[in-house]
């Protein structure tokens, strides 16, 4: 990788940068300039998923900077997410093949299951991406797929090349403990919620204990959902004013969002912050030129709350995390 951001050795045996950039919710209009300025930028690792709806779009960012020599493409780290409709064994290489098409890309360098739930299929034809579209209206279906089938699946396509590495995201303890033991290819990386209300100390112990690399998502807490205007963020005290957080900052002379970022990042968890200000693109990526101090790490550790803002219950009551 020809980048200064440090990197976390897979058991793939692959490198994934430790600071990517998200995807999630970036517009279509939007996608392709911010991709490719991110790229300018420095950033290698770009995590998206066939449910953000704008593959093409990145797709067309990534495509751009190779061709102006920007970047070449074993220099970059895509991800991408299996959605739920697609967790049959038959149907997981038709949605990977719609996400390499859309992305304009030979292979993926990680696909992770996006969350182990296994809605009914949709036909890529009649609606694409399906969010939470099951074939009938608004109510959900689901299909009786075992994780490990859909797991085998991915396997395959790992040796066949189009997938570098493998892995999971939203899953509990139980559920990879499960999976870990009837795999062939472990799981590489989890991807989950992880912020200063939500820390999942023992899962992340669990997890890295395994030999599984750790990437968070909405590193800023309530500040990714307040958008989607989410109750729950909107009443939750954003961390970004938390005394907390701005005190440790102005003593490192860093942004609280850089003390955010290198929370995770300095415990090995890489993170995939996101932003269409070239500025806090520049800062969110240098968040390894700094170190917090055990008091800081200590002081930050007692916000833990166990507040998820992601979580499948709220949707139709999914007990993924009861």
């Amino acid at each position: 990788m020809s980048t200064t951001t440090p990197t976390i050795k897979l058991n793939s045996g692959y490198e994934m940068p430790i600071v990517g950039f998200g995807c999630w919710k970036v517009t279509n209009a939007t996608a392709a300039d911010q991709i490719y300025n991110a790229i300018k930028t420095g950033y290698r690792l770009f995590d998206g998923a066939e449910d953000y709806g704008n593959e093409k779009e990145v797709g067309e960012g990534i495509n751009r900077a190779i061709k102006d020599g920007l970047v070449k493409r074993e220099e970059l780290f895509i991800v991408s997410k299996l959605w739920n409709n697609y967790h049959s064994p038959e149907n997981v290489e038709k949605a990977l093949n719609k996400t390499l098409t859309d992305l304009n890309l030979d292979y993926l360098d990680l696909f992770l299951i996006h969350f182990p739930i296994a809605f009914k299929f949709v036909p890529l034809e009649e609606k694409y991406p399906p969010g939470f579209y099951c074939g009938d209206g608004d109510k959900f279906h689901y299909e009786n797929v075992p994780l490990l089938d859909t797991w085998k699946a991915l396997e395959k396509l790992v040796n066949l090349g189009k997938i570098k590495s493998i892995g999971i995201s939203n899953f509990n303890g139980g559920l990879i403990y499960d999976l870990i033991r009837g795999a062939t290819i472990k799981p590489a990386v989890l991807q989950i919620e992880h912020h200063p209300y939500l820390q999942q100390p023992r899962l992340i112990e669990f997890v890295q204990n395994q030999g599984i690399a750790i990437t968070a998502y909405s590193s800023f807490g309530p500040q990714s959902f307040l958008e989607l205007q989410s109750k729950r963020a909107l009443d939750t005290p954003t961390l970004f004013e938390h005394e907390t957080i701005k005190s440790i900052a102005d003593k490192h002379g860093k942004s609280p969002a850089q003390v955010l970022l290198r929370w995770a990042t300095q415990r090995n968890i890489a993170v995939i912050p996101k932003s269409n200000n070239p500025d806090r693109l520049a800062q969110n990526l240098a968040v390894v030129d700094f170190d917090l101090t055990e008091e800081d790490l200590q002081a930050i550790s007692k916000l833990d709350i166990g507040l998820r803002f992601n979580d499948p219950w709220d949707w139709d009551k999914i007990p993924i995390f009861v």
